[in-house]
């Protein structure tokens, strides 16, 4: 038996023991019952911060699955060094989402992981009609949406685990994508697609980026006002109207594609 190409498995630094790994919950139930391995398929565990450690099944329990290393610690019983794993963007890219009705952000949240985003937050916004007043119910949906991020980030090769916001109000949005160094949002009304051109473009070139996306409705001329007043900066992602499942998908593969062709 050996390497499946491109398993990867998420797990926590404290699953991590010396020269072995014990995964439990949805690691364990994932390698034993959708990828269907056993014990002597080799796999790669990622620490989710952009490390990668080589591993072989040794034993898949009740409860647990047990791993063992295939590289040597460089001190006996401490954690070998691994590998950087190169799938990350240079930049962070944050999607804050309008909450659109359904299950659309299930699906929003797994595209956004694969093109790249390092954190969706999902935001309350005038015209949305989901409302999520219900403590118990969030924290359910956060539970699902954060399986939905994991599972994206295996399938697609990311090298860290991106992170779900707890849904916040709009200005509570605003006031996080503050501390990012360069937003935008894409606006229909807004007309100057070479302007828009060169906003992605210099998008491109920081650190950290927030794409504001309105829900089914779209944002408000208020809520547009408070984010120019934020800095938050308008572009056209073209002629049509897009929805709002659509629209952060294609604002992320811009600035993505331009992330990347700058390396």
């Amino acid at each position: 038996m050996g390497k499946q190409e491109n398993v990867r498995i998420f797990v926590g630094k404290e699953q991590l023991l010396g020269n072995q790994a014990i995964l439990t919950g949805e690691a364990r139930n994932h390698i034993k019952n959708v990828l269907r391995m056993r014990p002597g398929h080799e796999l790669l565990l990622c620490d989710g911060e952009g490390r990668g450690y080589d591993a072989k099944i040794r034993e898949i329990g009740t409860d647990k699955v047990i791993c063992y290393l295939l590289e040597d610690g460089r001190v006996a019983g401490e954690l070998p060094e691994g590998k950087v794993l190169d799938t990350e963007l240079p930049g962070r890219l944050v999607l804050f989402q309008g909450l659109p009705k359904r299950d659309k952000l299930e699906w929003i949240i797994q595209k956004a992981v694969e093109l790249g985003a390092a954190e969706i937050v999902p935001v309350q916004m005038a015209r949305t009609v989901v409302r999520l007043e219900d403590s118990k119910k969030e924290a359910k949906k956060l539970e699902r949406w954060e399986s939905i991020a994991r599972n994206a980030a295996e399938q697609s090769g990311r090298g860290r685990l991106p992170e779900i916001s707890p849904v916040l109000s709009f200005s509570e949005a605003l006031a996080k994508a503050g501390e990012l160094d360069y937003n935008m949002i894409p606006y229909e009304k807004a007309e100057n697609r070479a302007e828009s051109k060169a906003v992605i473009k210099e998008a491109a070139k920081k650190q950290s980026v927030g794409i504001f996306i309105g829900p089914e409705g779209g944002i408000t001329e208020e809520e547009l006002q408070m984010a120019l007043a934020s800095g938050v900066k308008p572009i056209s992602l073209g002629r049509r109207i897009l929805r709002t499942e659509t629209a952060g998908l294609a604002a992320l593969a811009l600035v993505m594609f331009e992330m990347e062709a700058g390396q």
